[in-house]
């Protein structure tokens, strides 16, 4: 699907100011760069995030930019695998395994590498004690997703891993009436099986309606489908068979910086996949750093399947979508759905 570019300008920008020290930790953990031959220590990303006026939320270059340049690698704050991936993927970072690959099980998952188990252990404890079946044929039946990270989510912070607010700072979608009440199913889901595995009330002191609704909305508009680049032989046949079928996503994730590129169908970075869920993103061309306030803004061109047949159905808000589409009430609803 093909958007026609629009033009952006830049008004007032303003530094943004993170409400929590939790998600100041996420976003510097997050992120990783190149080190270069003169500098042994990692360089800042040469990117700031910043508010307009007029437009919300965005990334900006801060120095040159060279095509080719990988410009900052980002972990996810939070994944999961699609059901149909399940048994074919690392349960934490989504690397393929094949039917060669060592792999580590436990408790029905299977893990790419003894470090991935580890790192995974926490949430992981809480998850394995939950008979979750009633709540992946709900997601199942209903072709949804998005429940699947506010499930590991929640399990995360019943771990102690992550503070129930770690991913309040992304912009949430704007939901109407209809679509909450469509959502309640799934809390209630979420929390009666949470509930008959005898995690206690104080935790779950967090998982009301309200926590699960807000999350669900940050989670839907911010979420990355993670196709992965073919690797081994093997790993084609098994993306041609997913083409084929109409699920090349082997699952799902949340960025806390990459959350805050703009799309553009004319772009001068984008963000790739290669063997997890690890983001990579890399310039298509040179991006000239300027100061600030005449700094060029960083777009970003991801695959919008999965986005486009909900946000058709939402309830416009130019705020909330303005900084990742940048279209006014009409050219919204003149886009080519189909």
């Amino acid at each position: 699907m093909w958007l026609s570019r629009y033009s952006r300008w830049p008004s007032r920008f303003h530094n943004l100011h993170f409400h929590s020290q939790t998600t100041k930790q996420l976003l510097s953990s997050s992120i990783t760069t190149a080190t270069t031959q003169s500098s042994p220590s990692p360089l800042p990303p040469p990117m700031q995030v910043a508010l307009t006026d007029s437009a919300g939320r965005g990334v900006f270059a801060t120095r040159r930019i060279c095509a080719g340049d990988l410009i900052h690698t980002a972990k996810p704050i939070v994944s999961h695998p699609s059901l149909s991936s399940l048994n074919s993927v690392c349960y934490f970072c989504l690397r393929r395994i094949s039917s060669n690959s060592p792999d580590f099980e436990a408790h029905s998952a299977r893990f790419c590498s003894q470090e991935c188990a580890e790192n995974s252990k926490d949430f992981f404890y809480v998850e394995r004690t939950v008979d979750w079946s009633t709540f992946d044929d709900y997601c199942r039946d209903q072709g949804l997703k998005y429940p699947l990270l506010v499930k590991r989510l929640a399990c995360m912070i019943i771990s102690g891993s992550v503070s129930s607010d770690s991913i309040d700072i992304l912009q949430p979608a704007r939901l109407s009436p209809e679509m909450i009440s469509k959502m309640e199913e799934g809390f209630h889901l979420l929390r009666s099986a949470l509930r008959k595995a005898d995690v206690m009330d104080e935790e779950l002191k967090f998982l009301n309606k309200q926590w699960y609704i807000s999350v669900l909305a940050r989670i839907r508009i911010n979420a990355f489908r993670i196709e992965l680049a073919g690797g081994s032989y093997e790993d084609l046949l098994s993306s041609a068979a997913a083409s084929i079928d109409g699920d090349v996503a082997v699952g799902n994730a949340v960025y806390m910086l990459p959350s805050f590129y703009n799309h553009d169908c004319d772009p001068n970075s984008h963000i790739i996949w290669i063997d997890n869920a690890d983001a990579r993103l890399k310039a298509l061309r040179d991006v000239e750093g300027k100061s600030f306030a005449y700094a060029i803004l960083m777009q970003v061109w991801v695959t919008m399947l999965g986005k486009l047949s909900w946000l058709k159905d939402s309830v416009f808000d130019a705020n909330a979508l303005g900084v990742y589409l940048h279209l006014s009430k009409d050219e919204w609803r003149n886009l080519p759905w189909s």
